[in-house]
C-alpha cells in the first residue's frame, strides 16, 4: 500500500562495496546458483609508510593543526598521532578506518589525531567506549549531527535532549514482536524471494546484473536527492493520514498492527500523538536511511566471508535446510537458525557499519585510564579497531562464527562488555538493531535455500537445485559482478 514504509530486503544488497560490471561468461545452465571467487585474500589494512612523499613536508598539516588546536599545556595524557599528508588524504577520500587502525597499532588504544581545523580523540578501547556511550548528557552526537542535519532534520537519529527522548519513546513501541512477525512474512521473505527469482532469470538469459549495483550520488547531488526523498515521504504521510482519519483508526492494544498495512508510519499515526508531519518525516528518514545502509552492508560482507570458508557455508546451508524444510522462514524459525545468526554476528564484528561512532564532550571529563578531555572535544570511537584488536579478541582477523556460543544470548554491547558494538551502545544505541538482525537473517536464509555462492571480487551465479536433486544436475550458467571494495565515510 502507498503508506507503507517498511524496509525492503534485497533492495538493500547494492551498496558502496559493489561496482557495476558488464563482463559476462556463458556456461551450460543448471538448477542452482553459484558465485565463484577470483581471490582468496581478505581486505587488509594497508600501511601508508611506503607512499611517495608530498611536494611539501609530509607532516606540515599535522604540525599546523597541533599549533592551532592543541594547547601547549596539554595535560590530557593522550598521545598525539603523527599524521602525514598522504594519511590525511586517505582520511578525506578513502577508507577512514584503515589509517585509524594503523595508528592504533602504533600509538595504542587512545590517541589524538590533529588534522585540519579540529582534532579528534580516537578511542579503540572497550572500557573507554563504554564510558562515552553510556554517559549520554556528557556526550552528544556532535559533528555527526551537524553534517547530517540536511538529511535527517530533527529525526530521532540525531536529535538531542527532550526531543530525542520523546521521539524515541514514540518509535520504539512500533517494533514489537507481533509487528516483526508480520513483517517477516509480508516484507522480508517476499523481497528476498523476488530477488532470487530475478537472479535466476538473469542467470538463464545471460544478462548482466547491473541493476544490483548502484552508484551513490556525490555530495554535489545530495541536496537534490534529499529533496526528492523528503517529498516522497511527505506524500506518503499525507495519504496515510487521510486513511487513518477515514477509518477512525486508534491503537487499542499493546502490540498493535494494522493487518492491511503493517507499517511503522501507520502505527505512529494511529497512536494519535500530536506531532507535525515534518517531525514524522524526519523520524522515518532516520529509520529508512540508517536501516538501508547497515543491513545492505552486513549481507554483502557475510556473503563474502562465507564464500571464503566453504565449511561454514555448508554448515549454514545444512542448518537452513534442516530448520526450514524447503519453506520460507517465519519469525519463530529465527531462534533455531543459530549458526546462521553467528555468521552474521561475526560478519558485523569484522566489518561493522558504520566503522566509527562520533561523539562530542559537553563537559570536561576524565576517561578510564585517567585520560582528560575538555568540553567541546570531538571523539571518534573506532568500532573497527575494537573489533579487530588483538588485545580484545583472540585471532581477531579471522572469520570464526563458532567463537560465539550457539546456545547463548545473541552478542550485544552489554553481554560482551562493549567488546562488540556494531549498533553502538548506551541510551543512544540503534533503535532498529533487532529489526536489522532479523531482516538480515531472513534474507540470508532465503538466499542459502536457493543459491550456492563463492563471493570475492567477482561473482559467478548459477541456479541451485534442491538438495535431493543435486546428483542429476549437469550444467551451469554464470555471470560476473565486480565487487571492488570502497568505503563511504
Amino acid at each position: 500500500m502507498p503508506s507503507s514504509l517498511s524496509f525492503s530486503t534485497f533492495s538493500l544488497l547494492p551498496n558502496p562495496l559493489l561496482k557495476p560490471t558488464t563482463t559476462l561468461s556463458s556456461r551450460p545452465t543448471s538448477h542452482f546458483l553459484t558465485i565463484n571467487s577470483s581471490t582468496n585474500k581478505s581486505p587488509k589494512p594497508t600501511n601508508n609508510s611506503n607512499k611517495t612523499g608530498s611536494w611539501v613536508s609530509p607532516d606540515w598539516l599535522t604540525s599546523l593543526s597541533r599549533s592551532l588546536t592543541i594547547n601547549k599545556n596539554d595535560d590530557s595524557g593522550i598521545p598525539i598521532a603523527s599524521a602525514k599528508l598522504d594519511d590525511v588524504s586517505d582520511l578525506l577520500g578513502g577508507a577512514l578506518f584503515l589509517p585509524l587502525f594503523n595508528w592504533m597499532n602504533e600509538y595504542g588504544p587512545i590517541y589524538r589525531l590533529a588534522a585540519g581545523p579540529r582534532n579528534f580523540v580516537v578511542v579503540s578501547d572497550p572500557a573507554i567506549a563504554k564510558h562515552v556511550l553510556r554517559n549520554y548528557g556528557k556526550y552528544s552526537k556532535g559533528l555527526v549531527a551537524e553534517v547530517s542535519e540536511f538529511l535527517f532534520g530533527s529525526g530521532f537519529a540525531i536529535a538531542e535532549g527532550p526531543l530525542w527522548t520523546a521521539r524515541r519513546r514514540a518509535v520504539v513501541p512500533s517494533l514489537h514482536k507481533k509487528y516483526l512477525s508480520v513483517i517477516v512474512d509480508r516484507v522480508f521473505c517476499k523481497c528476498a524471494e523476488r530477488l532470487v527469482e530475478k537472479l535466476k532469470a538473469d542467470a538463464l538469459s545471460g544478462a548482466a546484473i547491473e541493476a544490483l549495483c548502484k552508484i551513490i550520488p556525490r555530495q554535489i547531488k545530495a541536496e537534490k536527492a534529499v529533496t526528492v526523498i523528503r517529498t516522497s515521504v511527505e506524500e506518503l504521510i499525507a495519504k496515510c493520514k487521510v486513511m487513518v482519519e477515514a477509518e477512525g483508526e486508534r491503537i487499542n492494544e499493546e502490540e498493535y498492527v494494522n493487518d492491511a498495512d503493517p507499517s511503522i508510519l501507520r502505527f505512529l499515526l494511529a497512536s494519535r500523538e500530536e506531532v507535525s508531519s515534518v517531525q514524522l518525516r524526519d523520524d522515518l528518514l532516520s529509520m529508512l536511511v540508517a536501516g538501508h545502509e547497515t543491513t545492505g552492508s552486513v549481507l554483502t560482507w557475510t556473503l563474502y566471508l562465507l564464500s571464503k570458508d566453504s565449511s561454514s557455508l555448508v554448515k549454514a546451508q545444512e542448518e537452513v535446510d534442516r530448520v526450514l524444510q524447503g519453506r520460507p522462514p517465519a519469525y519463530e524459525d529465527i531462534k533455531d537458525l543459530k549458526f546462521l545468526t553467528c555468521c552474521i554476528i561475526e560478519s558485523l564484528r569484522l566489518y561493522p557499519h558504520p566503522p566509527v561512532l562520533i561523539r562530542r564532550a559537553q563537559v570536561a571529563d576524565v576517561l578510564p585510564g585517567a585520560f582528560k578531555v575538555n568540553a567541546g572535544q570531538d571523539i571518534m570511537i573506532s568500532v573497527y579497531n575494537i573489533h579487530h584488536s588483538s588485545q580484545v579478541w583472540e585471532r581477531a582477523e579471522e572469520f570464526i562464527p563458532e567463537r560465539f556460543d550457539l546456545d547463548g544470548q545473541v552478542p550485544n554491547e552489554t553481554n560482551t562488555d562493549f567488546r562488540f558494538i556494531p549498533f553502538s551502545g548506551g541510551p543512544r544505541k540503534c533503535v532498529g538493531d533487532q529489526f536489522a538482525l532479523l531482516e538480515a537473517t531472513v534474507a540470508l536464509a532465503v538466499f542459502l535455500q536457493h543459491m550456492n555462492f563463492d563471493l570475492g571480487l567477482y561473482m559467478t551465479l548459477s541456479q541451485r537445485q534442491p538438495k535431493s536433486a543435486f546428483v542429476s544436475s549437469s550444467s551451469s550458467s554464470a555471470m560476473h559482478l565486480d565487487l571492488t571494495s570502497s568505503c563511504i565515510d
